[in-house]
């Protein structure tokens, strides 16, 4: 009988370290053409080291890789590149300011008379863009104007124009709508039909369940079992994950025995065509979620409550005094004491080539000085209590807050507005491409947060985050909010039928109670 091929990849007693710690120790793994091998663990179990060694972002310290069973090393991603291995990192390589159509072709635009070829450029791209479902993006447009969303779609159909072997995508659906997720499986099964091989990298298990083959378990830099799609329970693969069981994800709600007093009121607040007669309040102690299909105007609403917006309309209530908040500064001022924890940490949240210490204490800099100068010593001994009290896991401070994993740089962006004295969080999807630990410590912070008095405005795209963590959740659909769930009513079936404009038994109109 004839032997088996080989693996289209093999990793053999990898190994890297970085300074004295181990960020994968003597890591044996494989993955197969027509296959996809979902990649999981908690950030910093050492998947984004596999990845950039994979691509030859990052050269091992030990071991061997192989490529169709021949031993390969890159000296750079081009390397990688030319044999077909092709990723789709979770932070964007997009030039912002280029279109659409140079971003896809940048490496290798087509060529006539030793110049680019624009019009087939324009043709290429659009070719692409309708490959990944989305010939609505026009070609010539700049990225810069597109929704994260839309950006995601494109490095995508960017990736694809390289004709990988071998395409990586590192929480390549963390930022997508609903339909652009659907639209990702869609291409993920055509390309794993066609004979490609996908290492499939995600925090959220119902997309591992619904596209894997083979799923591959991380833990502290090292490969902890490779196993068959419904071999393990849920349980059992977080347990793998994080050593430990994961009892209680979400910690109890209390019990108001009457509403609490307002921190937060806003009265028909509207904005352009987007939002719409807004009226809510978020009380002292209080989780209000905010519910309902992405894109039907909660992003939109959290950015107008934190100044960002232009030409925002109604009345905006802080302990029951009107503010204009005309900017992010008056926002973050002390008589207002608000905090946004934005959607993309990596462009909105923090100043990446910066120090970790640093970016914790940027935006509290003028409560930490004394007359022109910054209060070292204050500084140094705010940072270290924000460090301690969130768990950010951290060797140096001075080291540059991009070496961090995605859930520290987060717990990072949340200690910088912790550090303002904020009492009013807006919170827009904060934990988007994090792993389960952190996730919940996540959600442990917002309780203890809300017990101390905070009140907290909280988007999720997560309809287990808004049943788990909220007192109650507003649905909003094309800008208006359309029904308020409280307590028991706060069910999956009752978001999703107002989500979708459907009556519901358990279900309380947002006006009754707003």
């Amino acid at each position: 009988m004839a032997d088996p091929a080989p693996p289209l990849l093999e990793l053999r007693g990898v190994a890297k370290q970085y300074g004295g710690v181990s960020a994968l120790a003597g890591v044996d793994f494989a993955c197969t053409a027509g296959t996809i091998h979902a990649v999981l663990g908690e950030n910093g179990a050492g998947k984004s080291t596999l990845i950039k060694i994979i691509v030859g972002v990052v050269a091992p310290d030990h071991g061997e890789i192989l490529l169709d069973g021949k031993p390969i090393r890159f000296a750079s991603p081009q390397q990688a590149m030319d044999v077909g291995i092709v990723c789709v990192f979770q932070e964007l390589s997009l030039m912002p300011d280029l279109s659409v159509a140079d971003n896809i072709c940048i490496t290798d635009p087509p060529r006539r008379f030793g110049l680019i070829d624009r019009k087939a450029q324009r043709r290429r791209a659009a070719e692409l863009l309708a490959t990944v479902g989305c010939a609505d993006i026009n070609p010539e447009e700049r990225v810069g104007a597109l929704s994260l969303s839309r950006r995601q779609m494109v490095e995508i159909a960017k990736a694809l124009d390289r004709r990988p072997r071998l395409l990586i995508l590192d929480e390549a659906t963390s930022a997508l709508t609903d339909a652009d997720v659907r639209r990702v499986y869609d291409i993920l099964h055509r390309l794993r039909a066609q004979g490609l091989g996908l290492l499939y990298i995600s925090h959220r298990m119902p997309e591992i369940k619904a596209l894997a083959d083979v799923c591959s378990v991380f833990r502290n830099g090292r490969h902890i079992a490779t196993f068959a799609k419904g071999e393990h329970s849920d349980a059992g693969i977080v347990r793998m994950m994080i050593g430990r069981d994961l009892h209680a994800v979400f910690p109890p709600k209390p019990q108001h025995p009457a509403p609490p007093a307002p921190a937060l009121q806003i009265e028909r607040l509207s904005w352009e065509q987007r939002l719409h007669d807004i009226t809510l309040s978020v009380g002292h102690g209080e989780i209000v979620g905010l519910g309902g299909l992405d894109g039907q105007g909660q992003r939109d609403l959290l950015l107008a409550l934190f100044g960002v917006l232009r030409g925002v309309s109604g009345t905006i209530r802080v302990d029951g005094v009107a503010r204009h908040i005309a900017s992010p500064a008056r926002a973050k001022s002390r008589r207002i004491g608000m905090a946004l924890i934005p959607e993309d940490r990596k462009t909105e949240g923090l100043m990446l080539p910066m120090g970790t210490a640093e970016n914790i204490s940027l935006a509290a800099l003028n409560r930490l000085t004394r007359g022109i100068t910054i209060d070292r010593a204050a500084e140094a001994a705010a940072v270290d209590r924000m460090v301690e009290m969130l768990h950010i896991k951290i060797g140096d401070l001075e080291a540059p807050v991009a070496t961090l994993s995605g859930g520290n740089q987060q717990k990072v962006v949340i200690a910088k507005w912790l550090l303002t004295g904020a009492r009013i969080l807006l919170l827009n999807d904060p934990t988007r491409g994090i792993d389960v630990g952190t996730k919940q410590e996540m959600y442990q912070l917002m309780r203890r947060l809300a017990d101390d008095g905070a009140a907290i405005l909280f988007y999720s795209s997560d309809y287990d985050e808004l049943i788990g963590c909220c007192d109650r959740v507003l649905i909003l659909y094309d800008g208006r909010i359309v029904r308020q769930l409280a307590g028991a009513a706060i069910t999956e079936t009752n978001i999703v039928a107002g989500t979708l404009g459907l009556d519901a038994d358990t279900a309380t109109p947002a006006r009754s109670r707003p």
